[in-house]
């Protein structure tokens, strides 16, 4: 079976076997084939060396390293190290399938991480930027809807582009969400959220196609022509009005994420219940955001401790 075939194999073991997204298993797909396209380039044009390029021979860890090698000055330390992952994850596949006696990339060590803080709003600036989106019309209240949620439960934008209708309980105010590798979790949502939820969706009910009475599949949130807001939309709409306040720096979905989990770490909420909310399998994914709310400590220190 040659390279390709092998990895077409493997995406479908991701989705079918490991549950991952398609936005996860797209990435393994670019990653390998630029490897693939590597080792093309590597070992020639002939008609031989095509045959050779597309198979697994003589893949060791030196040309794994000497691909990674390329890379460096290109891509952040961030993204290398994901391309290694996904050729780890490759051959741990073929060595587990019995296709490959070993796995090449097994000992090559992780690139160095650069530990950037996650980019957050204060809370002025996390209120004034839901203050900007046009409550006069069916889309502005859409938009504030979507910043609120994002705001209120810690969404990742793949999982707040997901929901559907029936995800939101106003009575209990919950919202069911389908996170990474489809693992369903629960989070609470505010008040100023499901009343804006509450207000978007009678407002867009003319947007709305007509669906069956039960339709579970309803897409909460919806583009102009009735279809479910897309991720890549999302992004646009948070950067349209970041811009519109001429903030300090660049605000994603993914910042106002950030943004709860600090908000609520300030707020003297335990780590362990943020890393539940958020979804985080592992405790040291949530940590990233302690260093963030120093500040707040040093203030508190400062405040209280006799001999500060």
């Amino acid at each position: 079976m040659s390279g390709p075939d092998l990895i077409e194999k493997f995406l479908v073991y991701l989705k079918s076997q490991r549950g991952y997204s398609v936005h996860t298993v797209r990435n393994y797909q670019i990653d390998l084939r630029q490897f693939f396209r590597f080792l093309k380039e590597k070992r020639g044009s002939g008609e031989r060396e095509k045959v050779i390029a597309s198979s697994l021979e003589g893949i060791d860890y030196k040309v794994i390293r000497e691909y990674l090698g390329l890379l460096y000055g290109r891509y952040k330390n961030r993204t290398i190290a994901r391309k290694l992952s996904s050729i780890r994850s490759f051959f741990s596949f073929l060595e587990r399938t019995g296709v490959s006696e070993e796995n090449p990339a097994a000992d090559i060590l992780t690139p160095k991480q650069e530990k950037n803080a996650p980019s957050y709003l204060p809370v002025d600036e996390m209120f004034r930027l839901l203050e900007r989106p046009d409550r006069e019309n069916p889309l502005g209240l859409r938009d504030v809807a979507v910043i609120e949620v994002l705001y209120s439960c810690g969404l990742r934008v793949s999982e707040l582009s997901g929901l559907n209708a029936s995800s939101v309980d106003f009575e209990q105010r919950l919202v069911r969400v389908l996170g990474k590798g489809n693992k369903e979790r629960v989070v609470p949502i505010g008040k100023m959220a499901i009343n804006a939820v509450r207000k978007y969706l009678e407002a867009s009910r003319n947007l709305r196609p007509i669906i069956r009475e039960r339709d579970r599949d309803e897409p909460l949130f919806i583009n102009y022509r009735g279809g479910r807001l897309s991720t890549r939309s999302i992004c646009k709409m948070i950067k349209k009005y970041n811009r519109a306040e001429f903030m300090g720096s660049e605000i994603t979905p993914h910042s106002l994420r950030h943004t709860f989990a600090t908000h609520l770490l300030d707020g003297g909420a335990d780590m362990r219940s943020v890393q539940e909310l958020l979804g985080h399998v592992s405790l040291s994914t949530t940590q990233k955001y302690t260093h963030v709310s120093l500040d707040k400590l040093m203030e508190v220190y400062d405040k209280a401790h006799p001999r500060k």
